[in-house]
């Protein structure tokens, strides 16, 4: 799993380096879809805060390979964690990934207001 490390955020005020940069849009790009974005909300509002391939074929409407492939680019990017149980997978977000990317879009006069409430 690839972990994420804290970006200068291009709301910062300050230049970001071309590596964030990088790092940031390949992030972005692997969101930056609409299946993505459900899966992202399904995994985190099922019950037991995860979820397997099984689990959300049908409320995508997509078939089992094409899930099994979003959740692996999710994974790639680190806003994923998979856990194989027997011959199940099951995925869960990584709080820290979300945080790191609400944060780096949040402009840092709004930060340190949401911070102190």
């Amino acid at each position: 799993m690839q972990t994420t490390t804290p970006v200068i955020s291009p709301l910062s005020g300050e230049p970001i380096k071309r590596a964030d940069a990088e790092r940031l849009a390949g992030v972005l790009k692997a969101i930056a879809d609409p299946a993505r974005l459900r899966l992202l909300s399904l995994i985190q509002s099922s019950p037991e805060g995860e979820a397997s391939v099984s689990d959300l074929t049908a409320p995508l409407g997509l078939s089992q390979p094409t899930v099994s492939h979003h959740l692996r680019i999710l994974t790639e990017a680190g806003l994923l964690e998979r856990d194989k149980r027997g011959v199940w997978a099951y995925y869960r977000l990584v709080p820290s990934a979300i945080a790191a990317i609400a944060d780096l879009l949040t402009p840092p006069r709004k930060r340190a207001t949401k911070k102190t409430r």
